[in-house]
């Protein structure tokens, strides 16, 4: 099996590496593409002495063509970031001058990404599709990985989005109950960064209610929230929620701090230099830092199960909503716990949402049709209507303020706004 890597320069790509040398045993190539020519040389050789020291029988390839790249893939990762790190930087910055959080996923600062990376991620996919074998998946890992999984399929591509928010909770809930990973089923529900954990199932049974009780301080601090929240709901929400639910706090703390794209920048650099060590064979542990714990896991998981390799896995994954949540349109997209097998994933049964988080789905599901259609269409009453949806905007002056610093900010990757 050839998988392919688009935005395969990432210092974070070695993380994947390792998982699928580890993990992928079927994998006869992986190869890693990116435009970036000298960083890509970096990650792809370091990548190569990572498949060498687990002894894996496959090859790893780098290339700055994406078409050569493509070529009979049999699924394809695509993880970009348009802008690179001062784009995140900014996505993070502007929207405090409005008294917003200022978040690379959500917000003002999630619409800015979305507006320029889902014209990138079609184009790819385009190109992907014209190269890669009949039926190859596209795997999206890409943020806003809902937003950008939705444009994906409007435009008929095979994909499916990924996260790795459930499978850090999978990997703690197990820990917790001294129990194998493979063994807890999640109902994770939701929409991309904007899920909550409601049962935690071991044999059948569902260990989340002893886990709250036994552990809700702990689980809380992980997700920072305060333990009230969680008992409250009785569910543990993702720590993306922690901007919904202590949006004043989060704006309150960002003023005059570093930036999270500052800190990522910082460890980028680092991890660079440390690459070049033709000695180093194994992920440094600063690599930790850098975000997306269990990516390397899900990702490998969810390619094996789409080849079929892996029929009774449950995989938590962005697809369409096609009746799984009754009061959203069926085009939408949505993540929940899924099988996943050669024809795609199937969401496991969904109870009905509690009323706070159904209404919150859908006000931010209806806001992510809004950033769809801005950056597919660009035009200013376009971006000024998906942030005056946005629950974290959502007022007139705040919106028209927001919008004007997104554009500027922006300029330089919306043709059209210049």
């Amino acid at each position: 099996m050839k998988i392919a890597v688009v935005g395969g320069g990432s210092t974070y790509t070695p993380e994947l590496v390792d998982g699928f040398a580890r993990l992928g045993t079927t994998v006869s190539e992986l190869v890693l593409i990116d435009p970036a020519a000298d960083r890509l040389e970096i990650v792809g050789r370091f990548s190569a002495r990572i498949f060498e020291n687990h002894g894996h029988p496959g090859k790893v390839t780098w290339t700055t063509d994406l078409e050569a790249g493509a070529t009979d893939a049999d699924a394809v990762v695509v993880q970009l970031r348009v802008g690179g790190q001062a784009a995140r930087i900014s996505d993070e910055t502007f929207p405090g001058e409005c008294g917003c959080v200022g978040q690379e996923t959500t917000g003002a600062g999630g619409l800015a990404k979305a507006l320029r990376t889902v014209p990138v991620v079609l184009d790819v996919a385009a190109r992907i599709r014209a190269r890669a074998r009949p039926g190859a998946w596209i795997v999206d890992f890409t943020n806003p990985v809902g937003i950008v999984t939705r444009a994906l399929l409007d435009e008929g591509h095979r994909a499916v989005g990924l996260c790795n928010v459930a499978i850090g909770f999978q990997r703690r809930f197990a820990r917790m109950l001294g129990a194998d990973p493979a063994a807890v089923v999640l109902d994770h529900v939701g929409l991309n960064h904007l899920t909550w954990e409601r049962a935690a199932y071991v044999d059948g049974v569902d260990r989340l209610p002893g886990l709250l009780a036994a552990h809700v301080d702990e689980l809380a601090a992980e997700v920072d929230l305060p333990a009230e929240v969680l008992t409250a709901l009785g569910n543990v929400p993702s720590y993306y929620l922690s901007y919904f639910y202590a949006h004043d706090r989060h704006v309150r703390q960002a003023r005059g701090a570093q930036t999270r794209g500052h800190r990522v920048a910082e460890i980028e650099a680092t991890l660079l230099e440390a690459y070049r060590d033709p000695a180093l064979r194994e992920k440094p542990a600063l690599l930790g830092e850098r975000g997306g714990a269990f990516y390397s896991e899900a990702a490998v998981g969810l390619i094996a199960a789409l080849q079929g390799l892996d029929p009774d896995g449950v995989h938590s994954v962005n697809v369409r909503n096609e009746g799984t949540l009754p009061f959203l349109p069926d085009h939408a997209v949505i993540e929940v716990s899924a099988r996943a097998g050669a024809a795609g994933p199937v969401p496991l049964p969904v109870a009905a949402l509690a009323p706070e988080l159904a209404g919150l789905v859908g006000h931010v599901s209806g806001y992510e049709e809004l950033a769809l259609d801005a950056a597919l269409r660009g035009g200013r009453s376009r971006v000024y209507r998906a942030l005056l949806a946005h629950p974290l905007v959502a007022q007139h002056e705040r919106a028209e303020a927001l919008t004007d610093r997104l554009l500027a900010a922006g300029a330089r990757h919306l043709a059209w706004a210049r």
